[in-house]
């Protein structure tokens, strides 16, 4: 994804360095337990991850960033409604213990897809300029959330890239090549745990998101990310000259965010259309992992240690 200077996504396990720091620092601000693929994708670019989020930072750990993100996830909740239900839950044999795993890891999705679409609108439209002075300084802080991982939240577990089961790597090969894909999402690996919930679930979703009413939806909730990250409290001052003094490509580092600005809506309306099969609408309009805002007698408090979840 970076031309010449592309190297592998960074796995959690493999991280040393700065890219360990920005690892715990993102577990931690955003309250989930393991690194999505965005953020092993920038790791892999020397350099370009701690700057990415350093500058994002300040606005993913306030309360506005946490409401704004609960607002995609309501908004994707009543756009996968006209989609029409999946039944895959229906369709799979599950034992209870199974079930309870599975409903966790779709739960955790739910709730960190939207952080995460956010971010890639914020860092674009930081890149293109559109995001250097903001309404806050300093000394007026914007409420901030208490950091840490929820202790009910399930791990963050996935399948491998490239698994050994032939049915599963046939299963990978139709999701990334109708999708057009570079690799696979770790949603999908996460689902392959159960590969036949995960069969049942893209042959039920393989139509729907060929359909123009799907590509509608994904647009309307990237247009909503990019007007509420645009609201966020605090600049996110990033340009071409900053980061190709670090030695960063520019360029590719645009394309990236747009990569997935364009790839994350379609991934939340589709644990939407999933969570449809477990709980009432009524229930995913909600936060699955409500955060606690700061007392504002701690506003002007030094940034409080990090505290819980694998590091």
């Amino acid at each position: 994804m970076f031309g010449s200077n592309q190297t592998s996504p960074v796995a959690e396990y493999a991280a040393t360095g700065e890219i360990e720091r920005v690892y715990h620092e993102v577990r931690q601000t955003l309250r989930v337990r393991g690194i999505n693929l965005i953020f092993r994708t920038w790791a892999g670019h020397k350099g370009l991850l701690p700057i990415l989020w350093d500058t994002v930072r300040p606005n993913a750990e306030t309360m506005m960033f946490e409401q704004s993100s609960d607002q995609i996830r309501a908004a994707a909740v009543e756009l996968a409604k006209p989609l029409g239900d999946l039944g895959a839950k229906q369709q799979t044999s599950l034992g209870p213990s199974q079930a309870f795993q599975l409903h966790e890891i779709l739960k955790l999705y739910h709730y960190i897809n939207p952080k995460l679409l956010l971010i890639a609108s914020a860092v674009r439209q930081g890149l293109d300029g559109e995001l250097s002075i903001k309404r806050y300084s300093a000394t007026e802080p914007a409420e901030r959330i208490a950091p840490g991982v929820p202790a009910e939240m399930a791990a963050l577990e996935m399948e491998d890239e490239n698994p050994s089961d032939e049915q599963l790597q046939t299963l990978f090969s139709d999701i990334t090549e109708t999708l057009s894909l570079r690799s696979i999402n770790s949603d999908y690996r996460s689902l392959a745990l159960w590969p036949n919930y995960l069969d049942a679930v893209w042959r039920n979703l393989k139509p729907k998101v060929q359909s123009p009413a799907y590509t509608a939806a994904a647009d309307h909730l990237r247009e909503r990310s990019r007007r509420l990250a645009s609201e966020l409290p605090y600049p996110v001052p990033l340009s071409r000259t900053r980061l190709e003094g670090e030695g960063i490509d520019f360029d590719e580092t645009l394309r990236s965010c747009e990569t997935f600005e364009q790839l994350l809506p379609g991934l939340i309306l589709n644990i939407a259309m999933c969570l449809r099969d477990w709980q009432p609408d009524d229930a995913l309009l909600q936060s699955p992992f409500p955060a606690t805002a700061i007392s504002p007698n701690s506003q002007n408090d030094e940034r409080p240690e990090f505290t819980g979840g694998a590091k």
